[in-house]
């Protein structure tokens, strides 16, 4: 798939991650929607004024699927098709499972894992109907390996992987590819605030001794769009920590 002028949907793009990868298809000559929960800032908005693409902000909460079905409809309205989707918006809720509550659980998968398959879902009629299509779906290594205090976080990460293969199963046949990239640490606003004997613990676990970049997980996320013949596939961006 041809990057440029295609129409690009990536959820929990406000920061982090999310931002980054529309940052990423923004300079590859992409159409972008930004997404969170709260109205996109017009400061936001202004980062990508010189790519010379539309870029729309459009609020809305993933994890409710009246509200996925409207964002995607107002995308569509604006930009005519939704050929990309980048589910990225997740939340946490860390805690020991003896301390975690029902609310922490189901918080964590209702964003995380039921926000994926309402996005997917309405944009999934569209691009089987056009034939053409990508669904990127941004897991992380703790759904590979487990962590300790995370078993919410893990279980929906986990549960993302197994959707995605079989919703690729599904689509395949009609060209649609979904695939899923697993980020490792990755450096954020998240990891900079940790002191220097919390970063050395972590990157003690991880074999490259360094953090990633939100700029490395973005060129995997068009890697994945962008290549015809790929789907079903889980690429870990974690510098050998789940190896």
């Amino acid at each position: 798939m041809e990057i440029k002028n295609k129409n690009v949907f990536v959820t929990g793009s406000t920061r982090g991650i999310g931002l980054g990868i529309a940052h990423k298809f923004a300079s590859l000559g992409a159409n972008v929607v930004l997404n969170g929960r709260n109205p996109v800032s017009e400061e936001i908005l202004e980062q990508f004024a010189d790519y010379g693409v539309t870029v729309i902000g459009i609020s809305g909460d993933v994890s409710d699927g009246a509200d996925a079905k409207r964002m995607v409809e107002e995308a569509r309205a604006v930009l005519g098709s939704i050929d990309i989707l980048i589910n990225n918006a997740g939340v946490t809720r860390d805690k020991m499972l003896l301390r975690m509550t029902e609310e922490d659980f189901e918080t964590v998968l209702k964003t995380n894992l039921t926000g994926a398959f309402n996005m997917t879902q309405a944009v999934l009629k569209p691009m089987t109907k056009a034939r053409e299509g990508a669904i990127v779906n941004i897991s992380s290594v703790v759904g590979l390996m487990g962590n300790a205090g995370q078993a919410n976080y893990a279980a929906s990460k986990a549960g993302l992987i197994g959707f995605s293969k079989s919703v690729a199963r599904e689509v395949a046949g009609r060209h649609v590819r979904v695939n899923v990239i697993a980020p490792g640490f990755i450096a954020s606003d998240m990891t900079d605030v940790l002191s220097d004997k919390v970063k050395e613990a972590m990157m003690g676990q991880i074999p490259m001794k360094m953090f990633g970049t939100a700029d490395q997980v973005a060129n995997a996320a068009v890697f994945m769009a962008s290549q015809d013949y790929l789907t079903g596939q889980v690429l870990a961006i974690d510098g050998g920590i789940s190896m």
